[in-house]
């Protein structure tokens, strides 16, 4: 005879011995009254599931202010959820059918500390609960990079200051533990930490840099969730129906590192997360993409168009941190620069911080993360929470035209030249034959709105394309007027392979 109890505990009896499964474990009975048995099974101590919530939620965790956020959990089939807020908000949701379970819950002004009390089968309260910003920081090794420094021995400039500085019970990290799957998954691993000389060395330098600007401008409690893997691809943080889509020769081909498998970050740390309240994205990634430069754009549009889909909280803010110059040989890092940039400009809700300034050619992580994260941190602020006042924006080339033997060169912002730079370093001018020669470029107007800059060459008597630090190593000729570099550009059309 075989009996089950809410698809927990199956009862079996014999002739001679009676065994049953509690929870995939087998235990004989031998010689027990089969009434005391039934007692057992009729009894509350064969209850089994024990209400959960998400991993992402607990004790010391952010929550975006003033939004309907999402909770999560599983209990007991078809059994009911009820959460109270501290601060007086309630929800109430009963478990599907696999015993899961998410409700909503509004969130009040920043402030804090809160506590959240969610009953089951059983109580669990999260304690020490903030409001405030909340914002997801992703990438690879340039976003991982803590304070501490440690990757391939490299250091963060300023990092020991920041870390002895750091003690502030407003700035809290959730750093995801590295992790990879060919399925979605439903949790990850990880905890919130207040930022302390003895938790803060771990946190994203990047990250750091930005929550502590954040926090500074706006007086409000910033929570970051950090979910990185150095080496990793773009193709990996993209789930596979979009992928699918896409059909990319990149998808298709064999990866050296289990971080470049299509989909596998997405499905272990990113897919976890969907749901949890944020503001926006910031992103570190590309060096892993150089090679195919010509696909990043459309893989990174594709990518963010499917997280904001999911998360369902309209065109939330996605912010870059372009790839700084480094020495990668033969492959020109400029084309993903470039790819970078065109991305930003053809999505919703997207800008990029350049780092040409910032790089180092000896160094594939630069040491200058608080420039990173201050720089994605003046975006912010403008762009998110209405601190007006000044230009956070690198220029941008808007338009050319070729007059006689030079390229004139129109920009969104008002420009100066480094003088301490030959021009030729960066500056390059081809005619038809598409061979580019060194150039030099002059100022014209610099005291005026519609400044311009004069690029010529005596090589090429008949100008018809210019290149500005289209190379791998660059040290910046052109800057705006706020101090921010202007990103790598070019006139033509050729291809990254061409």
């Amino acid at each position: 005879m075989i009996i089950y109890i809410d698809k927990k505990v199956i009862v079996i009896i014999k002739t001679t011995d009676l065994w049953f499964s509690f929870n995939d474990a087998k235990v004989t009975l031998k010689n027990m009254d089969i009434k005391i048995l039934l007692l057992l099974i009729c009894s509350s101590s064969f209850t089994v599931a024990q209400t959960t919530v998400g991993t992402v939620f607990g004790d010391g965790m952010v929550l975006q202010q003033q939004k309907d956020i999402y909770l999560w959990g599983t209990d007991n089939f078809d059994g009911k959820i009820h959460v109270v807020s501290s601060w007086g908000e309630t929800s109430q949701t009963t478990t599907s059918t696999n015993g899961k379970w998410k409700l909503q819950l509004s969130t009040p002004v920043a402030g804090g500390p809160h506590s959240i009390t969610i009953r089951g089968s059983s109580t669990i309260k999260i304690n020490d609960v903030l409001i405030g910003e909340v914002w997801i920081c992703s990438g690879q090794s340039n976003m991982q990079l803590p304070l501490k420094g440690g990757l391939d021995g490299n250091f963060i400039e300023g990092g020991l200051d920041a870390i002895v500085n750091s003690k502030n019970d407003r700035i809290r990290f959730f750093n995801v533990k590295q992790n990879t799957s060919l399925k979605p998954l439903d949790n990850v691993k990880g905890r919130w930490e207040k930022a302390a000389p003895l938790t803060s060395g771990s946190f994203s330098a990047v990250g750091y840099f930005f929550a502590q600007q954040l926090e500074k401008v706006l007086d409000v409690p910033v929570g970051v969730i950090v979910t990185a893997w150095g080496g990793s691809s773009a193709e990996a943080w993209t789930n596979s129906s979009t992928l699918i889509s896409l059909d990319l020769e990149s998808a298709k081909k064999m990866v050296k590192m289990k971080q470049q498998t299509p989909s596998v970050l997405y499905n272990a740390m990113i897919h976890p997360l969907i749901g949890y309240g944020i503001k926006g994205v910031l992103w570190y990634q590309g060096e892993a993409n150089r090679r195919n430069a010509n696909e990043y754009e459309k893989i990174v549009n594709a990518m963010v168009t499917s997280w904001r889909k999911q998360w369902n909280i309209g065109d939330f803010p996605f912010y870059y941190a372009q790839i700084a110059p480094f020495n990668y040989g033969k492959n020109n890092s400029a084309f993903l620069r470039e790819a970078q940039l065109k991305s930003t400009q053809s999505l919703q809700n997207a800008e990029m911080v350049v780092t040409l300034d910032v790089g180092d050619c000896t160094q594939i992580h630069p040491s200058k993360k608080r420039e990173v994260g201050r720089r994605l941190s003046y975006i912010a602020l403008a762009k998110d929470y209405g601190i007006s006042g000044y230009d956070f924006k690198s220029p941008t080339l808007t338009n050319y035209f070729i007059d006689k033997q030079e390229i004139i060169l129109t920009f969104s912002n008002r420009i100066q030249l480094n003088r301490n730079v030959d021009t030729s370093e960066n500056f390059e001018i081809a005619g038809t034959d598409m061979i580019f020669y060194p150039a030099n470029a002059v100022m014209t107007s610099p005291y005026h709105k519609d400044q311009k800059v004069r690029v010529f060459s005596e090589k090429v008597p008949h100008p018809k394309a210019v290149r500005y630090g289209f190379k791998n190593c660059v040290i910046p000729t052109l800057f705006g007027r706020n101090g921010l570099p202007v990103s790598s550009f070019r006139t033509d059309n050729l291809k990254a392979n061409e």
